[in-house]
Order: C-alpha cells, then structure tokens, then sequence
C-alpha cells in the first residue's frame, strides 16, 4: 500500500507539466521553430526544464508507490521518461532540439492521455 494522496499530487503535477508542454509546444510546427529565433530557444529552454521535471517526478512517484503503480500502465516507456530528465540535465548543452521536438510532438500527449487515466483509477479506488 501506498500514499493515495501524495500520489495523485504528483501525478496532478505531472498532468499539469504535460499539459503545459502541449500548450507550449503547439505553435511550433518544426525543428527550425526552436532553433532560428531567440523566442525558439527560449521556447526549448522551457519545455526541456518541464521534461526535467517530469522525469524527476516520475522517479518520486516510483519511490512513493515502491514501483508498483507506472508498471500497471505499459502504453508509456516510463523508463526512458524517466531517464529524459537524467539526459538533459547531464548534457544539457548538448541537447538535441530534434529529439526533444519528436518528444513533443509523439509522446507527450500519450503521457498525458495515460496520467489521466492513472489519477481516474486512484480516484476510484482501481489501484492501491
């Protein structure tokens, strides 16, 4: 058994940063967009930091629920979302603008999609 609440606050915090990525990530249309324009890169700068907090809330997530609720939803690759956070912040400067569009623009929505889920089954009671 795990804390229900503080894994719905992290999972709340997770859905918003995804949801924010999303919003941020909808006018741009390719690669060009974050890399051309200081405004781009303030753009990637942004969304890169909302990744690193994902992937570190993910981590916080697996520790509060002894990594026995992320297994039960396979549609996500939670390791590699995991590991998101630990590439950026270890090679930040070498970031690559096209991984982090493909992020964007495949899996983000998918990861918000299944967070969704996960809170809903919390909610009622589907999980413990």
């Amino acid at each position: 058994m795990y804390d229900r609440g503080l894994a719905l606050a992290i999972l709340t915090q997770l859905y918003q940063a995804a949801e924010t990525i999303m919003q941020r990530f909808k006018p741009v249309k390719s690669i060009n967009d974050f890399t051309d324009s200081p405004e781009g890169m303030e753009k990637l700068d942004s969304i890169c930091m909302l990744l690193i907090a994902i992937g570190e809330a993910l981590k916080n997530l697996d520790k509060v629920t002894k990594q026995s609720l992320l297994p039960r939803y396979p549609q996500v690759d939670w390791k590699k979302a995991k590991g998101m956070r630990d590439i950026i912040s270890h090679h930040y400067f070498e970031t690559d603008a096209e991984a982090i569009f493909d992020v964007c623009e495949t899996k983000i929505e998918p990861l918000a999609h299944t967070i969704r889920i996960i809170i809903e089954d919390i909610k009622s009671g589907h999980t413990s």
